[in-house]
């Protein structure tokens, strides 16, 4: 259960995990512009369309077990407010498979982005909270779904 859990949070967060999916709760980016990027967004944006964050997760507590595997599609990304970003992931897990524009909030500490999300609750979901930053082809991050989190991380990769 904790396993299909994280892979949840991730998927909904990440592909880095985030999440405001649309129609289920929060804001939704119908009708949302795509916005003019600087030359860092656009190069986060480019390496992100048509990547594969493939990586490992610990639950917290558990640093001492192996890492378990994680991989989570991503058709692109697209900034679409001030600090808001449309991430079109493929969501995988147990019987799930679907692919979702999903917004989030990316905050930048120079020339990394982090997204950031905090205590969002979604319907028959639970509430999730995480952090997730991206430098050139890796990504790290904190995650937590209602009373389990852990730690998060991995390579970002062209998908094949």
């Amino acid at each position: 259960m904790l396993f299909t859990r994280h892979r949840l949070v991730v998927a909904l967060f990440v592909a880095a995990a985030i999440i405001v999916v649309v129609g289920l709760c929060g804001p939704t980016v119908s009708g949302a512009q795509d916005v003019s990027l600087n030359a860092l967004e656009q190069e986060f944006a480019e390496r992100m369309a048509n990547s594969v964050l493939v990586g490992r997760f610990v639950i917290a507590g558990s640093e001492d077990s192996v890492p378990q595997p994680e991989r989570y599609e991503i058709e692109g990304v697209t900034k679409v407010g001030e600090d808001q970003w449309r991430f079109t992931a493929r969501i995988q897990y147990g019987d799930t498979n679907i692919t979702l524009p999903i917004v989030v909030t990316m905050l930048w500490a120079g020339d990394t982005p982090m997204v950031s999300l905090t205590d969002l609750t979604v319907p028959t979901l639970g509430t999730f909270t995480a952090r997730v930053i991206f430098y050139r082809d890796r990504y790290a991050g904190t995650w937590q779904h209602d009373e389990v989190g852990g730690h998060l991380f991995g390579v970002i990769e062209k998908a094949q």
